[in-house]
C-alpha cells in the first residue's frame, strides 16, 4: 500500500480536529454524558470509522479494506476491555462525574501519540527484522493465556508501576479542586488526584498498546491502517465509556473471548512468519481472521446475555496478566 507525506498529514490534522472539537465542547460545560448523548456521539465515530473503511476498499481495493475492517473490529473489541480499566481507575480514585470526559479525552490524545510512536517502531521492525512476527506472536499469545487464566479477576491501580513512582517523587493534594491539576497547598505547589488519573489512564493504555497493536499487526501489515485502525477505535473509546458503563458487569464472558482472539492472532504470525520461510506451511488468511473474530464476539454476547440470564448476580471482569498484588500501596 503506498502512501505520501500528505496523506499522513491530512490523516493528523483531520484526527487531530476531532479532538479539539471534542475538547473545545468538554472545556465549555464540563458535565456528566447522558446515555443519549452517549449513543449519537457513538455512532458519529463509527460512522467515521465505517465510511473511512468504504473509503479504503474504493481506494486500495478488497484486500487492504478487508485487511482495515478486521484490524478495527480487533481493535474495537479490545478496547471494551480498556473501558473495564478505566472504569476501576476512576472509581477508586473517587473522581466526579463531570470530570470523566476530561479525564478520558487527555488520556485518548496522550494514547494516540504514544501508539504513533509505538506503530512506527513496530513497523521498521517488521521491515528490517521478520522474526518481529515471532515476537509478536510469543507477546500475544502468552498475554493469551494470562488473560484467560485471570479472566475472573479486576486489575489493580496499584499494578501500576509509573503511578507508584509517581505518587512517591511528587506531593498530591487529597481533594479534587475543579479542573486544577495544580495548586497552592501550605505554600508550596502540589498536583491534584486529577493529575495523577489522567497519568494512571495514559500508562495504563500505554499497557494495553503493546498487546493490541501487535494483535493489529496481525491482521494487517500496513502502518498507514494500523495507526488509523487504533486511532478510529482510540476516538470512539470516550463515547463508547459512557455508552457501556452500565452494561459492561454484564459482559461475563467478555475477557475469555478476548484471550481467545489473542491467541488466534499470535498464532497467525507464528504462521505469517514460517510461511515466508517455507511457503508449504499454510497461512491464514485476512477472510478467516475477520469471520473468526466476529464469530468468538457474537458467541460472547450471545453466551453473555445467556449466563446473566440464568444468572442476575453474576458480573463480568476485565481480567489481568499479573499473579499477585503489587506490596506496596498508592
Amino acid at each position: 500500500m503506498e502512501t505520501s507525506l500528505g496523506l499522513w498529514l491530512v490523516t493528523i490534522v483531520g484526527i487531530a480536529l476531532l479532538m479539539g472539537i471534542d475538547f473545545i465542547a468538554i472545556t465549555r460545560k464540563p458535565h456528566d454524558v447522558k446515555f443519549k448523548e452517549a449513543l449519537w456521539s457513538s455512532i458519529f465515530y463509527v460512522g467515521i470509522a465505517i465510511a473511512f473503511g468504504i473509503f479504503i476498499y474504493v481506494w486500495q481495493g478488497s484486500q487492504f479494506g478487508t485487511e482495515y475492517f478486521a484490524a478495527y473490529l480487533v481493535e474495537k473489541s479490545l478496547s471494551i476491555d480498556n473501558l473495564f480499566v478505566f472504569i476501576i481507575i476512576l472509581t477508586q480514585f473517587a473522581v466526579p462525574f463531570n470530570l470523566h470526559q476530561r479525564v478520558l479525552l487527555i488520556g485518548v490524545a496522550l494514547a494516540i501519540v504514544l501508539r504513533g510512536i509505538f506503530i512506527a517502531i513496530g513497523a521498521s521492525a517488521l521491515e528490517y527484522f521478520s522474526f518481529t512476527f515471532v515476537i509478536f506472536g510469543a507477546l500475544l499469545v502468552w498475554t493469551g493465556v494470562q488473560l484467560m487464566r485471570h479472566r475472573n479477576e479486576d486489575p489493580d491501580p496499584q499494578d501500576n508501576l509509573m503511578v507508584r513512582i509517581a505518587r512517591k517523587r511528587y506531593p498530591f493534594s487529597d481533594t479534587y479542586h475543579g479542573t486544577s491539576l495544580f495548586i497552592k497547598e501550605n505554600g508550596l505547589r502540589v498536583a491534584t488526584p486529577l493529575l495523577l488519573v489522567m497519568f494512571a489512564i495514559g500508562t495504563t493504555d500505554l499497557l494495553f498498546a503493546l498487546d493490541s497493536i501487535p494483535a493489529t499487526f496481525g491482521v494487517t501489515q500496513e502502518p498507514y491502517l494500523v495507526f488509523t485502525v487504533n486511532a478510529f477505535a482510540l476516538l470512539g473509546l470516550r463515547a463508547l465509556y459512557f455508552l457501556l458503563r452500565g452494561l459492561l458487569d454484564k459482559m461475563v464472558y467478555l475477557s475469555l473471548g478476548l484471550s481467545i482472539i489473542l491467541i488466534f492472532i499470535g498464532i497467525k504470525l507464528f504462521l505469517t512468519y514460517f510461511h515466508e520461510i517455507n511457503e508449504a506451511i499454510p497461512k491464514i488468511s485476512t477472510n478467516m481472521s475477520l469471520i473468526f473474530i466476529a464469530i468468538v464476539l457474537i458467541a460472547v454476547f450471545v453466551g453473555s446475555s445467556i449466563k446473566v440470564k440464568r444468572d442476575p448476580t453474576v458480573r463480568g471482569h476485565a481480567g489481568r496478566l499479573t499473579d499477585e498484588h503489587p506490596e506496596n500501596e498508592l
